[in-house]
C-alpha cells in the first residue's frame, strides 16, 4: 500500500546541539532531511547501508577511508554516494542542509541508537 507523506508536517528530531533530522522510510529505503550547523563534526563511522547525500545548501567535507586518506568536498547541489561499509567522517562547512537517502533504511536511526551522532 502506497503511503503519502508530507515533509512541513514531520516533526524535527534533535539528535545533537548542532544536528536535528526528519526521517521516512519504507521496506527497503529510508530519507532523512537533515539540518546541520557550521563546524559539527561526524566522527568516523561505518554502516552497511549504502548512502546517497544530496547537499541543498552549504558544504560537508568528507574523509573517506579507514584512514581518511581520501578527501571530497561536497558543494550545494551536488551529491556523494559512500558504498556500503566504506567508513567516513564529515565536516560541516557552513550551515548545510542535506537529503541523505539510505538502502536498507538505517535501524539504528529509527531506533535511537546512534551515540556516534548524538555526541557531535
Amino acid at each position: 500500500m502506497a503511503k503519502k507523506f508530507n515533509w512541513d508536517e514531520l516533526e524535527w528530531e534533535e539528535v545533537a546541539p548542532s544536528i536535528r533530522r526528519k526521517m521516512i522510510w519504507g521496506k527497503h529505503t529510508m530519507i532523512a532531511r537533515l539540518e546541520l550547523k557550521d563546524g559539527c563534526l561526524v566522527p568516523l563511522h561505518q554502516h552497511e547501508n549504502e548512502q546517497l547525500s544530496f547537499i541543498e545548501s552549504g558544504t560537508i567535507r568528507f574523509w573517506l577511508g579507514e584512514d581518511k586518506s581520501e578527501v571530497v568536498d561536497v558543494h550545494a547541489g551536488e551529491s556523494l554516494i559512500i558504498p556500503p561499509n566504506v567508513p567516513h567522517e564529515a565536516l560541516i562547512i557552513g550551515d548545510v542542509v542535506a537529503t541523505d537517502t539510505f538502502s536498507p533504511p538505517r535501524q539504528d536511526w529509527i531506533d535511537g541508537d546512534d551515540s556516534y551522532l548524538r555526541d557531535s
